[in-house]
């Protein structure tokens, strides 16, 4: 039983550094916008693509050169 004299200061320290970086974030602006992150990652080779196709379309449809 003496282990919890241990345990139980290691867990309010695990705690109390766990609140520390929660309020740390809200103070730095992490939470700001969480969805415009999220869609970078899934949309940002769309736009590449998107590029790619359009000069494709805009070469001559006649010339097979390439």
């Amino acid at each position: 039983m003496e282990i919890w004299y241990l345990m139980i200061p290691i867990a309010m320290v695990f705690a109390a550094i766990a609140i520390v970086v929660f309020f740390w974030s809200v103070r730095s602006d992490q939470f700001e916008d969480l969805d415009r992150q999220g869609n970078n990652i899934l949309f940002d080779d769309d736009k590449d693509a998107h590029r790619q196709a359009q000069r494709d379309h805009d070469k001559d449809p006649h010339d097979h050169s390439a």
